[in-house]
């Protein structure tokens, strides 16, 4: 067992299969999942990359028939997760396996849902929808962020409204998760930052929500204190593999805490920015967060859960945790306001509402309306170049 998950609440599924260089075990976990015939679901960027030749090898290998569908995107939806069905189908795939970043798994995961259940997407949205047994899946993300690998849920967007949909059944989550951090020295620096400050929020927002426990709290602050510093290291030097080994476990860690507790109003303002503006899911999460944790921070529990992660007095936590969160952005060069963005004050209302709507926001400490959802927005919108050069932690 790896030394950062000693003593952690690790459930039984997914499996961790961590180290450098795991991605050529691919062939032997699936021969002992049983599978002769497995699909790679991926994106052309990690075919480029090579890492979906290396499965190929591993499979080929072990004797297991193997086909790739890469046809994933950025927020994938249903129009994505229907040509992997077809493809799914095509080849009578008795395994799925997810290659590359969190669109990938979802998009693998989404899949899974409606080749085994049958129907369209929309018929999952919610939590425990499908009746039927999945296909195991083997999830492998090349990124450090989103946790993916290690959830229940395939974020799936509709492509006329734009809206996510959050389709989550325990059967959905991967059999095995395999972690291997050379796999994300590829990333280009900015996708490592915006995964990165992903993994960052989950393990802030997972340690104050209303469904936080006694495991879901171990898991966030363990992925805070490793992937705080390692994300400062990997945005230092890229190829810290070290680092990217700590970022990695981070993610899947954090990914564990959303399963057990939920996300929160970051989140929850952060997908209108996507739907609306085309933000990237970690910049606008990392945008929305400081102004979300000084908000929760008016709670006392929150603060004490707050001095937990940054340490010190619990009076200033959230200020103090809010200026960590801040000091990420400007070494990741994320735009702090929104207005860098393109959203101006005609859009806050409109934003507001859509925030409101979202599901994660149901899990936030405090309650959250469209009215409160707006001051959030208006306060990135016109404070956030204000607090620039905000202090460190």
């Amino acid at each position: 067992m790896n030394d950062a998950t000693h003593n952690l609440p690790l459930p039984d599924k997914p499996r961790l299969v961590i180290g450098d260089g795991a991605i050529d075990r691919i062939g032997e976990l699936a021969i002992e999942l049983g599978a002769q015939r497995a699909l790679v679901i991926t994106d052309p960027h990690i075919v480029a990359a090579g890492h979906v030749a290396r499965a190929q090898r591993s499979l080929d290998a072990a004797g297991v028939n193997e086909q790739v569908f890469d046809g994933a995107i950025e927020n994938p939806t249903t129009i994505e997760v229907d040509r992997a069905v077809e493809a799914a189908r095509g080849f009578d795939a008795d395994l799925l396996i997810g290659l590359g970043g969190g669109s990938s798994m979802d998009t693998a995961k989404g899949c899974n849902f409606v080749l085994t259940n049958g129907g369209r997407m929309s018929d999952y949205w919610g939590v425990g929808k499908a009746t039927e047994p999945m296909l195991p899946l083997i999830a492998v993300p090349t990124t450090a962020g989103t946790g993916s690998e290690c959830q229940s849920f395939a974020l799936i967007s509709d492509p006329q409204t734009h809206v996510k949909m959050a389709c989550g059944d325990a059967k959905a989550l991967a059999a095995v998760a395999v972690l291997d951090a050379e796999l994300t020295l590829t990333q280009p620096r900015r996708v490592a930052a915006d995964t990165g400050i992903d993994t960052i929020a989950h393990a802030v927002e997972t340690a104050v929500t209303l469904k936080k426990n006694d495991a879901s709290w171990a898991l966030s602050r363990r992925a805070f204190a490793l992937g705080s510093p390692a994300l400062r290291r990997v945005l230092a030097d890229g190829d810290d593999l070290a680092a990217r080994r700590d970022m990695q476990l981070a993610a899947a860690l954090a990914g564990m805490a959303i399963e057990r507790s939920m996300l929160g109003a970051a989140h929850a303002c952060a997908n209108p920015l996507t739907a609306e503006f085309g933000v990237v899911h970690g910049e606008a999460v990392g945008a929305m967060l400081p102004a979300v944790v000084r908000f929760n921070g008016e709670l006392a529990e929150c603060r004490a859960a707050y001095a937990a992660l940054v340490g010190g007095d619990e009076r200033d936590a959230a200020a103090r945790l809010a200026g960590s969160v801040e000091s990420l952005l400007a070494l990741a060069g994320v735009p702090r306001s929104i207005a860098e963005h393109g959203v101006s004050e005609n859009d806050l209302d409109r934003l507001a509402v859509a925030a409101a709507e979202q599901w994660t926001g149901t899990f936030n400490p405090r309650a959250v309306d469209a009215g409160v959802c707006r001051a959030l927005y208006e306060s990135v919108l016109t404070e956030n170049d204000r607090r620039a050069g905000a202090a460190r932690v």
